[in-house]
């Protein structure tokens, strides 16, 4: 049985590749999006991979996922950090939800050692560049019934 994943990206993540590649790597968005969706397909997965700048689209995302009983991996972004409206979407979820990052936020400014989503996920992977989104996926596996 194929299970349907939302691979969820919030802002500036389209801009991989050319933002602070020192920070996020070399792989672009769309190298992110190859990479995920081959990896779903090995996983038996259909991933989507989606990225918005807009907090309410996200949002609305998330609706979609709990709505669908979907699986998701979140990579929030700068709104990890304060956007309540994500971590009460998130909080409806009625999947597996797993928050990623690129980077290890506790490695960085303070302001990013903070994450409202973290408590409402069924776990976190953090600090391991595009690799994160892959142990994301292979994490979602492990928990979803065949």
């Amino acid at each position: 049985m194929s299970h349907r994943v939302l691979v969820l990206n919030g802002p500036n993540l389209g801009r991989l590749g050319s933002r602070e590649p020192d920070v996020y790597g070399a792989t672009s968005y769309a190298g992110l999006v190859e990479q995920c969706t081959a990896l779903g397909k090995e996983l038996g997965f259909e991933v989507e991979v989606r990225e918005t700048n807009d907090e309410a689209e996200l949002v609305g995302w998330l609706h979609e996922a709990a709505d669908g009983s979907i699986p998701v991996v979140l990579n929030p972004a700068a709104f990890t950090h304060y956007s309540y409206a994500l971590r009460d979407a998130a909080a409806q979820r009625t999947a597996p939800l797993i928050e990623v990052h690129i980077s290890n936020p506790y490695a960085r400014e303070e302001f990013r050692h903070t994450s409202v989503v973290a408590a409402v996920a069924s776990g976190t992977i953090a600090g391991f560049g595009i690799g994160s989104y892959r142990l994301a996926l292979r994490a979602l596996a492990e928990q979803l019934p065949d």
